[in-house]
């Protein structure tokens, strides 16, 4: 039998009760013309009843906002990625408020960045699970998932991580596909082809996902490639900034009337040059590939104290090279990078990081608990991991092989006292253990000695808890107070990195007796949901003590420790801890302005910051800017839609330690589309969309105040991507 809709409960670990809201299967077939989501949801483990389609969610443009809300999570709907043609995730998310990226290679390594926190702080999955990389190791890392395979990314901040570990403290990023099918198709099947071509890097993509259903088995299968030339430049073109990347996906489950059991495959291929300074130079290149295998199963319940169990696992296998000219060979002269060039030779493999990684979840829901002061729901479950991080060449110079452990347990709990008051509390405990090599360094500069190698395990315990308060108001407001209170553990490179790493051009020191990092939050939030106003408003507030980050010291190092204080060929980092206070606000709008007949016209705006400084009054380094935006929309019933908008980032001059001041730039994007919908049972075709979408329309200089080379490289120009989009 089939599993329906809300019945057959699509949990996710982000937004579960929020998709039965939105109509789960449902939800994620809107129309090509809808605007940006920004979604608010509970990111909570409580699945309700099966509910039909949001009406909200069903108008074009809407921006949907679940009632019960905890913590702020930011939707990218599968029309957007469609149109955009992201090929990162960092890049997909980059002009949402409160999101920037790492910009370290433009479209091939570019990691989100969370209110400010990046890298450890900031966890990566897929359909709830990690996606088991080395990203987080260094910001020339590619993320092993191409967003062109996603039917949406969410973004969740606040509270809410701490559902999904200690690394999560910063927020979390999800992308949710169907690689392991919930839902039977209309009719047994569907599937949808997408491509585009864009002007800047002379790039094309294509993608395409099949799902099929028959009795009680459903399939999936997806593929995506896409590839690019050195981008342009107001500048002129970036040098060695192409990349290509490959992946495909199969999966199966079976399904019945109390739950559905589902496994997955899938592979990613890649390979991209790093641009700026010596990277480029000496045409530094990466090729990540990675294999992954993934489970998850539900089983309900008519009976007894339980309403459900469900679980999540998956396992991989991870590797990528640095490659690149010889130190001694490389010239510094200009070098077009369009394509692979066979060095005759002159190449070599500077480092190779291999990582594979394990990950389990086992979840209970309870059932609904009548008090005498309201009705109490929750869940609880345990998560374990384990991973190996295996080095050979210059990357075992930076950190020796390294294993980790994770276990935890978790719990959320929400009573509903009624009057529109609902209290939500989460809590979690984690054990870590890292197994590695700690190198003691004399000092920054050689004198004191030579540096010294051991085996050094470190434990941890975290403790996290939050508390919620929720009250509905007059005309569809709804306002939320949040605090928490998060611990996070060091990583394996804080705490045992000891060398060069040559693609980001540092000679990175961990510190082996660094201590447990803990965030002290609180977060005031106001959203509406229906009605032609709708808004997500956050303000929040965050005191670190102990918090982690990577200290410029000033001093140039070759590639020993002996040459500290002699050379420049890296910039020597350290990681350190002080206390420091996080502050910021996000907000996001749209108005419908003038309804006539089948068309609406309307605003939209947006505002967001964040500021961090050591308690001792410094700035911590590389920090977005304020940004400021709006425009304006068409939508049309009869499939039109046209956009345009006006994204301003502000100066940044609030810079850390031997970091420089980052100008401010204007980005200009507009987009027209058109979508003609088809009788499927008469022409198998549902719908067929194109569309034209520009970029920084006014070919600004764009730099990342968030990157380590904002300083050497230069966002895209003035870019058009063409599109079409078919659905069958």
């Amino acid at each position: 039998m089939t599993i329906q809709n809300g019945t057959g409960v699509r949990l996710r670990l982000l937004a579960t009760a929020a998709l039965a809201l939105m109509g789960g299967e449902g939800a994620r077939a809107q129309s090509a013309t809808d605007l940006d989501e920004i979604v608010v949801e509970t990111a909570s483990p409580i699945v309700g009843e099966a509910q039909g389609p949001d009406p909200q969610r069903d108008r074009q443009g809407v921006l949907p906002v679940a009632p019960h809300v905890f913590a702020p999570v930011t939707i990218l709907p599968r029309d957007e990625i469609a149109r955009r043609g992201p090929t990162t995730l960092g890049g997909a998310l980059a002009d949402k408020p409160g999101v920037a990226s790492t910009g370290f290679a433009p479209g091939a390594a570019d990691r989100p960045i969370i209110r400010g926190l990046e890298g450890q702080r900031v966890r990566i999955l897929e359909n709830g699970l990690g996606v088991h990389d080395v990203s987080a190791l260094g910001e020339d890392h590619g993320v092993p998932f191409n967003p062109l395979s996603a039917d949406r990314i969410e973004v969740i901040r606040g509270p809410a991580t701490l559902r999904y570990g200690s690394s999560a403290i910063g927020g979390v990023v999800n992308a949710e596909n169907d690689r392991i099918p919930r839902f039977a198709p209309p009719g047994g099947f569907s599937a949808e082809a997408l491509a585009g071509l864009s002007s800047v890097d002379r790039g094309r993509s294509i993608a395409a996902a099949v799902k099929a259903g028959h009795g009680d088995i459903l399939f999936h299968a997806d593929g995506f490639a896409t590839k690019n030339g050195n981008y342009d430049t107001p500048d002129g073109q970036q040098a060695n900034s192409a990349a290509r990347s490959t992946g495909a996906s199969v999966g199966m489950s079976a399904v019945t009337d109390e739950g559905f059991l589902g496994v997955s495959y899938s592979h990613y291929d890649a390979f991209y040059h790093v641009p700026g300074g010596e990277a480029a130079e000496l045409d530094t290149r990466l090729d990540p590939r990675q294999d992954k295998v993934q489970l998850e199963g539900e089983r309900r319940f008519d009976g007894g104290p339980f309403e459900a169990v469900r679980f999540w696992a998956n396992a991989s296998s991870y590797r990528h090279r640095e490659m690149g000219l010889e130190h001694e060979e490389h010239d510094h002269g200009d070098h077009d990078h369009h394509d692979d060039h066979d060095h005759a030779g002159e190449d070599v493999v500077h480092g190779v990081f291999r990582n594979r990684e394990a990950e389990a979840r086992v979840e209970l829901q309870h059932r609904p608990v009548a008090l005498s002061f309201g009705a109490l729901k929750g869940a609880f479950g345990i998560q374990a991991g384990q991973g190996r991080l295996r080095t050979t060449g210059e990357a075992e110079t930076l950190i020796a092989p390294t294993d980790s452990r994770t276990l935890a347990a978790y719990v959320f709990e929400e009573v509903d006292f009624g009057a529109g008051w609902r209290v939500q509390g989460a809590g979690r405990i984690e054990r870590a253990r890292v197994d590695g090599t700690e190198t003691i360094f004399p000092g920054l500069v050689p004198g004191g000695g030579d540096p010294v190698s051991r085996g050094r395990v470190r434990d941890f315990t975290p403790v996290s808890g939050s508390l919620g308060v929720l009250k509905d108001l007059p005309h569809g407001f709804v306002a939320s107070l949040t605090a928490q209170y998060v611990e996070r553990a060091p990583s394996g490179l804080e705490l045992f990195s000891r060398g060069p790493h040559h693609a980001q051009g540092l000679f990175e020191i961990g510190d082996p007796n660094l201590k447990i990092e803990a965030a002290k939050s609180i977060e005031f939030g106001l959203r509406r949901a229906g009605g032609p106003l709708r808004l997500d408003a956050s303000a929040y507030a965050t005191r670190f003590d102990g918090f982690i980050y990577r200290r410029l010291t000033g001093i140039g190092c070759g590639h020993e420790f002996e040459s500290c204080g002699e050379e420049d060929e890296f910039d020597q980092s350290v990681y350190s801890q002080r206390k420091a206070r996080f502050y910021g606000a996000e907000f996001a709008a749209q108005f419908d302005a003038i309804e006539a007949g089948p068309n609406v016209f309307g605003v939209e705006g947006q505002y967001d910051f964040v500021r961090a400084k050591f308690t001792s009054g410094e700035n911590a380094p590389r920090i977005p800017p304020h940004r400021l935006g709006g425009g304006v929309f068409w939508r049309s019933q009869h499939g039109f839609f046209a956009r345009v908008g006006l994204l301003h980032a502000f100066a940044q001059d609030k810079t850390g330690a031997l970091e420089t001041r980052t100008p401010g730039y204007d980005d200009l994007r507009a987009e027209v589309s058109y979508t003609r919908e088809f009788d499927r049972a008469a022409t198998r075709l549902s719908s067929v969309t194109v569309g034209l979408v520009g970029q920084n329309l006014l070919d600004e200089r764009i730099r990342n105040a968030a990157s380590f080379k904002k300083d050497e490289i230069v966002a895209p120009g003035a870019n058009a991507r063409a599109f079409v989009r078919a659905r069958f």
